[in-house]
């Protein structure tokens, strides 16, 4: 790279929680290394600066948090507001004047507002990450925040100089939207597919023979991870005396994930095999994949899906849906794609690997012969691909 790059962490470095855009974030920030400087905007002083330490304890922690917003300390507002009232300005990033920028995050109205005067500093390029379009296609399922918010969003991307897309389904979403408003010069939108973290050797643990099979799911408790579905799905089996073990793991949304917290609770109740005790550690993910005789991940929209290719990469079946980001990402094999999500396709296609062990080794057989891309590829791609982009000044 032949210049610097900022990049805005403004969200990111104040949570503990690993949804799927955080964890996007930490990872192309650890990528980027020595090449890349971490800035938030503090609103408690009104400016832009490097990151305390506090901050990027938050960045390389790596047991997730309950909570998904963010939290600043007493102490840290303090300090910004003293900043702020006395008229001293922070120490600013270290900004070389040739440097880019990076927005990885969906960032909010007060950082929008900020971007413009710390671009007014550089003449490299800026861009944006752009993740996906769900709250315009399913807004009955996002919350309403975030509803209100996205159009102002969508819009704000047009100041950057390039838009890096997560999937082809995610840069025609974008694009499609621009068209309906008439939008004539967009800026260009590059799709870029993510990288993975490579898998973490961690040998299953014994497990008796009178044990039930596991099936996990990892992904948010949320309206568009379509949980009730497969809450529902796996019902069916059980009530038929299908015998097997679900296990859910992922930060539950308090607003949208309602439905489904409440449906665990139910079939909890009822004795069912249903393990579920909310986000778990990355150690925790990687022993429950190791453990699992499959996945299943029922999402009804993403912009990308990594926990199908996180499944896939570890040599775990997984059954998602054939459309979209996420049949993007399993098309390559191993994955058993379904062109319904409904309780009745899911619980078929669970009593399917079930029940054909052959079938399940024969997936687990091609998920072993795919390639991934690296975090560390990912980045050297984007990257590539700024360094193209006009600079400025």
């Amino acid at each position: 790279m032949s210049e610097p790059l900022l990049v805005d962490l403004s969200h990111t470095c104040h949570t503990r929680a690993r949804t799927g855009v955080q964890r996007v974030v930490r990872s192309l920030f650890a990528a980027l290394g020595n090449a890349a400087e971490g800035i938030t905007f503090d609103p408690y002083a009104g400016s832009w600066r490097p990151l305390e330490g506090w901050e990027q304890a938050n960045l390389a922690a790596s047991s997730p948090a309950a909570r998904r917003g963010a939290r600043w300390p007493l102490m840290a507002r303090f300090r910004g507001r003293a900043r702020r009232l006395l008229q001293r300005p922070t120490a600013g990033p270290s900004v070389n004047p040739n440097a880019g920028l990076v927005v990885p995050e969906i960032f909010s109205p007060a950082v929008a507002k900020a971007l413009p005067a710390l671009s007014a500093t550089l003449r490299g390029p800026r861009v944006a990450l752009f993740h996906d379009a769900i709250a315009l296609r399913y807004p009955e399922l996002t919350p309403a925040r975030t509803v209100a918010r996205f159009p102002a969003y969508l819009q704000e991307l047009l100041v950057f100089d390039g838009v890096a897309a997560i999937s082809e389904d995610s840069r025609q979403s974008l694009l499609d939207y621009w068209a309906w408003l008439g939008v004539r010069q967009p800026p260009p939108v590059r799709t870029i597919s993510l990288g993975l973290s490579p898998p973490v050797q961690v040998p299953p643990p014994p497990q008796s023979v009178s044990e039930p099979p596991v099936v996990l799911s990892v992904g948010s408790i949320e309206g568009r991870k379509n949980h009730v579905a497969l809450l529902d799905g796996c019902e069916l089996l059980w009530s038929r005396g299908a015998r097997f073990r679900l296990q859910l793991i992922g930060l539950a949304h308090p607003q949208t994930g309602a439905p489904a917290l409440a449906r665990i609770r139910q079939l909890r109740a009822a004795g069912r095999d249903l393990r579920y005790a909310g986000p778990g550690s990355d150690a925790e993910v990687e022993a429950a994949y190791a453990r699992c005789a499959f996945t299943v991940y029922p999402s009804l929209c993403e912009g990308f899906g990594l926990p199908v290719l996180e499944s896939l990469a570890r040599g775990k079946p997984c059954i998602c849906s054939a459309s979209g980001a996420v049949g993007e990402s399993g098309r390559g094999g191993g994955g058993l794609l379904l062109d319904s999500l409904g309780p009745c396709s899911i619980a078929n296609a669970i009593s399917r690997l079930l029940n054909n062990p052959g079938e399940c080794a024969s997936l687990v057989s091609t998920a072993r012969t795919r390639r991934f891309k690296s975090w560390p590829q990912y980045a050297s791609e984007l990257v590539e691909w700024i360094n193209t982009l006009p600079r400025h000044g």
